[in-house]
């Protein structure tokens, strides 16, 4: 059975809030397209894990990314791109369609538990996509550099998304 032609982008707002959902994040939303014009720096969502106001104990705010990919094939493509993210995430996480292939998803499992990325499958229906958790992401000290560089590329991006997402 042939499945419809689908659209990664449709995927981008339910994960993010599913993220929200799940606690992942305070606040995420798509960003995708590469709008930050670096090769491998935009991720297709992402999320920030900040203290609240009502929160007794602070702790430090958390960037995390998520690239998401429809295509089965681009497994290695989506875990490069996650491992990339990890300059400037403190996790990162890739979504995959549940029609990969059973050898393949056993290869991306193993290698996102060895380098700490994250794996949540997902059915290829925008409307209820039913994401799940599979390899939990690795909380990772982001290297400094990157993280200014992303913020202030995202800053001048889109001033506006910059403070939805890092504003206290």
């Amino acid at each position: 059975m042939t499945q419809p032609k689908q659209n990664e982008e449709a995927f981008y707002g339910p994960l993010a809030e599913w993220l929200r959902e799940e606690g992942e994040v305070t606040v995420a939303t798509p960003l995708g397209g590469a709008p930050l014009k670096e090769k491998w720096g935009s991720p297709d969502v992402i999320g920030v894990y900040k203290p609240l106001a009502n929160n007794l104990v602070k702790f430090p705010v958390e960037i995390i990314a998520a690239e998401v990919k429809i295509d089965p094939q681009a497994s290695v493509v989506a875990f490069g791109q996650a491992v990339a993210y990890r300059l400037f995430a403190t996790k990162s996480l890739i979504a995959m369609p549940r029609a990969i292939g059973a050898a393949d998803q056993a290869r991306l499992e193993a290698l996102c538990m060895l380098f700490g990325v994250g794996l949540v499958l997902f059915d290829l229906c925008p409307s209820a996509p039913a994401f799940s958790t599979s390899v939990r992401a690795s909380r990772a000290s982001p290297d400094m550099f990157y993280v200014n560089e992303f913020a202030r590329r995202l800053n001048e991006h889109d001033p506006k998304l910059f403070n939805s997402l890092f504003a206290v």
